[in-house]
């Protein structure tokens, strides 16, 4: 059910606005088409997106100036068109129809952290991930660099887990490139009630992964609370 009570947001921060629109732009760069589910309660805002190429779901959360209520699926480039970085604002642009991810979100309550990586070792393990990938996929040679071999290299190295923690690497690279490992802050890792969902959380926003590699779950509302 799609329910609105607001035209707009106000985020109460400043650079909020810069932020969401940097997150919008990296999610165009894989799938012009892109839409992302957009959440507000309790004064605070969450922009939720699958990234193509990507099993994961993102998430970033902003707090807003004055609380609203809003949950409704809308396109990822008409929402980047609204974002008013001088207002630290964003216009809601028109409902679209969903994709089936957008109704698999992650338990709202139940979180549990249970570890904290420095952010300069997770850039690393993911700088690191992705030279192997490239060197390994040169080797295979234009005749075996189809898209099922280059899926099955990248299903092996994204699958691994993150040192002992258990967090697939597929995550990290997520983080990575959705520009939420900068800063200095560690990283925290946290489980959801049951083990079914894991997630990366740094101070630019969350990446989640079912705990069996799959985005795939029953249907739930994840909290929007900053990250």
């Amino acid at each position: 059910m799609t329910v609105t009570a607001a035209s707009g947001l106000v985020f109460a921060d400043p650079g909020e606005a810069a932020g969401l629109a940097a997150f919008l732009g990296r999610l165009l760069r894989w799938e012009k088409n892109a839409a992302v589910r957009l959440q507000a309660q309790d004064g605070v805002a969450a922009v939720f997106a699958k990234p193509a190429r990507f099993e994961v779901l993102a998430v970033r959360t902003g707090r807003l100036l004055e609380p609203v209520e809003l949950d409704v699926t809308v396109s990822a480039g008409e929402l980047l068109e609204r974002v008013d970085e001088e207002q630290e604002s964003v216009a809601v642009p028109s409902p679209v129809t969903g994709p089936s991810w957008a109704g698999v979100l992650p338990p709202r309550t139940g979180w549990r952290e249970f570890g904290a990586v420095p952010v300069d070792a997770v850039r690393t393990v993911a700088a690191a991930a992705v030279g192997e990938f490239r060197e390994r996929a040169e080797k295979l040679g234009a005749g075996r660099r189809g898209r099922e071999e280059l899926d099955a290299l990248a299903e092996e190295i994204w699958s691994r887990p993150l040192g002992r923690t258990g967090m697939p690497l597929r995550a990290v690279h997520a983080a990575h490139a959705l520009g939420f490992l900068r800063g200095e802050e560690p990283v925290s890792l946290l489980e959801a009630a049951g083990g079914n969902w894991l997630r990366l959380r740094s101070a630019y926003g969350s990446v989640l992964v079912r705990a069996g590699g799959s985005t795939r779950g029953p249907t739930a509302g994840l909290t929007v609370t900053p990250v």
